[in-house]
């Protein structure tokens, strides 16, 4: 467990050093031009797999916690987030139908196996409220092809149908599906004009052209 820590320190350094400022910038322009419509103010929300914080700082909910095996985790987070440092397919630190809303981004591809994938979701679905959302977004393999091994750590390659029918399985109804949501350029470094990234929200139309990640948003249903 030491040396896998060891290597996710390392390697946020190696992808994100220097890219804090902009990335915090990114972030706070995604939430506040669509993740907002999708997250209340009232919810509880945990942020899986929150690498540096970029959304669970940026997003506005009553209750934040975000969840990282990396301890760096915790000096990039605002003071009112409480962070779960741990294993995010083992149980979670967290009451069963306590929360509103699981958000993740770029992480489900980085769990060594699908059993821990499904681990992960059934835990998910564990401690959402009936009626709570868990809001994936991912690179398509898909579209990305072989440009999704350039990162070591991927190791599940995962498609927007792929996606929806796992959280099916762990019983998810599906509230949303798109294949093609952002650009890829979201997680590679590069970093094109704010500008751009708020005109290309405003454009769906746009999105089946240059998005090469998924969206995913899975509903726990009432009766569970």
């Amino acid at each position: 467990m030491e040396n896998q820590r060891d290597a996710l320190q390392k390697e946020y350094q190696i992808r994100f050093s220097g890219a804090e400022e902009y990335r915090d910038r990114v972030w706070k322009t995604l939430c506040n031009s669509y993740f907002s419509t999708l997250v209340s103010p009232k919810a509880h929300l945990l942020d899986l797999g929150c690498g540096w914080g970029e959304f669970i700082n940026n997003i506005d909910a009553a209750k934040k916690y975000a969840m990282d095996l990396n301890p760096d985790a915790a000096i990039h987070l605002g003071k009112e987030i409480d962070f779960l440092h741990q294993d995010c397919s083992l149980t979670w630190q967290l009451p069963a139908e306590s929360l509103d809303v699981v958000f993740t981004s770029n992480f489900l591809e980085h769990l060594p196996d699908k059993q821990r994938v499904e681990s992960t979701i059934s835990e998910a679905l564990r401690c959402l409220k009936p009626g709570g959302l868990i809001i994936c977004l991912g690179p398509n393999i898909k579209y990305v092809a072989g440009a999704y091994w350039d990162f070591w750590d991927h190791f599940i390659p995962i498609t927007d149908l792929a996606m929806a029918e796992l959280l099916q399985l762990k019983g998810f109804e599906i509230d949303r599906r798109l294949p093609r949501f952002l650009p890829y350029s979201m997680s590679t470094g590069a970093k094109p004009p704010l500008i751009m990234l708020k005109l290309y929200l405003k454009l769906p139309l746009a999105w089946p052209l240059f998005g090469k990640q998924f969206l995913v948003v899975g509903k726990k249903g009432t009766g569970l």
